[in-house]
Formats: C-alpha cells, sequence, structure tokens
C-alpha cells in the first residue's frame, strides 16, 4: 500500500524492477512517485527512499526473507 501512495497508483509491474533497482541502490524518484506531489526536499527524498525499500522487502516472494511486523513498525517509529 505504501507504493501505491508514494507513486499515486498500484505499481503493477513495476514491482519486479524496483526490487531489481534496489538492490543496486538505484532508485530513480522521479520515476516513482506521483506526479501530483510537491518537489521533495534532500531529507523528504531520503525518507521516501528508506520507505520504497522497506514496502519492496515487504513484498520479497519468500516469506523467510520479508520483515516482520515488529521490525517494520520499529523502522517506521524510528523515521520519526
Amino acid at each position: 500500500m505504501a507504493l501505491e501512495v508514494i507513486k499515486g497508483r498500484h505499481p503493477r509491474d513495476h514491482i519486479l524492477s524496483l526490487s531489481v533497482s534496489l538492490e543496486n541502490e538505484n532508485i530513480v524518484l522521479e520515476d516513482m512517485l506521483d506526479l501530483r506531489l510537491p518537489r521533495l526536499t534532500p531529507r523528504d527524498e531520503g525518507e521516501v527512499i528508506a520507505i520504497i525499500k522497506l514496502a519492496t522487502a515487504c513484498l520479497n516472494p519468500n516469506p523467510d526473507s520479508r520483515p516482520t511486523m515488529q521490525i517494520v513498525s520499529h523502522m517506521l517509529s524510528k523515521r520519526n
């Protein structure tokens, strides 16, 4: 759901390409963001990238490789 909010629509086919980009640390935010969003500050960019990485980790096909809800909650709460 986080990816859908950031993108402004369901990410569909972009999920696979996004996971490959994350492995290479090569995220192009302009390709991911809803065009209706205002321009991000550098700090906001870092926050959005962290959330995209976390959301993508939750989509890992191997359930044992996904973060637990406790880990997700902890990571989101320390972002503030």
